[in-house]
């Protein structure tokens, strides 16, 4: 063990220390609000995240635990927004559970337990370390879906959960054991210099590489590895969607670079071109079922699997004509997509949960009808969500298509030209259901009976900063763009 090796873990160990102290501390509150569990749930939030982005400002490079760990910029940088992301997740969450009969402990310390797993992943460098980070993030989301016990849809969609969430892990462990059966080693630096030299068994990486994207793919959520995320996310209660539809998007986004780029980069003609397939079949699936979707968190899962599909694109152009130069471009642009993705995806189901009261979801586009007489300002951050989806200016969901188109053009390939103009086409099919959701609050008469729609104090202050930023980073993305290009090609060079 080198010197750095607890520096280079600081944040998770502090986070896990801090969640074993709430778990404790949790079984002492007598609160039914749970004010102090809340409380210290948030700081811990905020600390890790800000460690994490210290680190990511420092822009150091360190391997730990016998390189099994790595603490680089790109890591660091995806768990800061990890760390935001479920900071939002409870901040939006709290009023939802509390009515519900959700708002005990466990709810917050199985959602620490989930980000303990992503921040594993995305420091991950070693595949047995990927793997336990996944175990303890998945682990957690099943419990916390099925934490509403005496809820029939919400105890099936946990059920489904955890038996498709197995065996995608099992593809993912089945490609891990053969590509350490045919290099002889599960680091990923050392897995990458024996795919250079030519010597293991092609065909063994190749099966193993199909293995691994599969469990990859199920994790981002890409067709035809998508047909656990409709069920869940509409069986789950809505808290539990937003988490994960959140951070853990993030660890996937992660486990990809770190698997496939860092560890098996010399496969990338073999794997960029399943990456291409899922790509244009999550287009096609996610958008055409969008359209047909009556149920808002239904029609918000299919198009993040169409969501995806521009994510898994950014990492196509890996190499091209025989040389990675286009591949810092991509990844760049994949990783400011995901953020972008799920900045907004926090957003519109914060809404979703504002809109579900007395213990009554609010889960169909006809119960958004007159939203914007009920509510005003929730009806039009609701509209800048849903533009930002559908990539319109000035949003930062426009910004993060183009770039992610940008970088397909710019490699001035055909294929990658065409394949540019397919997701722009198919993304005009995205627009009309996003555009429906717009047309059903501001032009459609509400309900019979309907109240103004009311939330408490820092749940509007945090939704209306929610929106800020999506408008914000539309206009001015400069400042995250470079965060991530700086973070991808200090991961490539090391």
């Amino acid at each position: 063990m080198n010197n750095f090796s607890w520096i280079a873990i600081y944040p998770e160990i502090v986070l896990l220390v801090a969640t074993c102290v709430i778990a404790i501390a949790d079984l002492f509150v007598t609160d039914a609000q749970r004010r102090v569990t809340y409380v210290l749930t948030l700081l811990t939030l905020v600390i890790v995240g800000g460690m994490h982005l210290v680190y990511f400002r420092g822009g150091d490079t360190l391997y730990a635990m016998q390189r099994m760990v790595v603490s680089d910029p790109m890591g660091h940088l995806l768990a800061f927004f990890a760390c935001a992301a479920v900071f939002v997740t409870v901040v939006y969450a709290r009023p939802y559970v509390a009515e519900r009969d959700m708002l005990k402990g466990e709810f917050f310390t199985l959602s620490l337990f989930s980000l303990l797993g992503i921040s594993a992943m995305m420091s991950a460098n070693n595949m047995l370390v990927v793997y336990l980070g996944l175990e303890l993030m998945t682990l957690s989301t099943y419990a916390l879906v099925a934490l509403r016990r005496d809820h029939a849809v919400s105890t099936e969609a946990a059920m489904k959960y955890f038996v498709l969430g197995a065996l995608s892990s099992g593809f993912l462990l089945y490609g891990m054991s053969m590509m350490y059966g045919a290099t002889g080693s599960l680091d990923l630096g050392e897995v990458f210099r024996a795919i250079g030299t030519g010597v293991p068994n092609k065909q063994v990486l190749v099966f193993g590489v199909v293995f691994i994207v599969a469990g990859v793919a199920f994790k981002l959520g890409v067709a035809p590895f998508h047909m656990w995320i409709p069920d869940v996310y509409q069986g789950a209660p809505t808290a539990v969607t937003l988490l994960i539809a959140g951070a853990p998007k993030l660890a996937a986004f992660a486990i990809a670079i770190r698997l496939l780029v860092e560890g098996m980069l010399g496969l990338a003609v073999d794997w960029q071109q399943m990456l291409i397939v899922l790509a244009i079949a999550s287009l096609v699936i996610g958008n055409f079922a969008a359209v047909a979707q009556t149920n808002l968190k239904r029609m918000l899962a299919y198009s993040t699997i169409a969501q995806i599909a521009f994510v898994v694109l950014g990492l196509t152009p890996t190499v091209v004509s025989g040389n990675t130069f286009s591949a810092a471009n991509g990844y760049s642009s994949a990783m400011f997509y995901m953020v972008a993705y799920v900045l907004t995806t926090l957003g519109s189901f914060g809404v979703i949960m504002i809109l579900a009261r007395n213990g009554s979801e609010a889960e169909e586009i006809a119960d958004l009808r007159g939203l914007n007489q009920r509510s005003p300002l929730l009806a039009a951050i609701m509209a800048v969500f849903m533009f930002s989806l559908a990539g319109i200016p000035p949003t930062v969901g426009f910004y993060a298509k183009f770039a992610v188109l940008q970088s397909l053009v710019s490699t001035n390939v055909y294929g990658y030209q065409l394949l540019a103009v397919v997701a722009v086409l198919l993304s005009v099919i995205g627009a009309f259901y996003y555009l429906r959701v717009v047309k059903t609050m501001y032009f459609e008469a509400p309900p019979e009976g309907s109240a103004p729609v009311s939330a408490p104090a820092d749940v509007n202050a945090l939704l209306a900063f929610n929106g800020a930023a999506v408008l914000g980073l539309g206009l001015l993305p400069g400042g995250l763009m470079t965060a991530c290009v700086t973070a991808i090609r200090v991961a490539l060079a090391t």
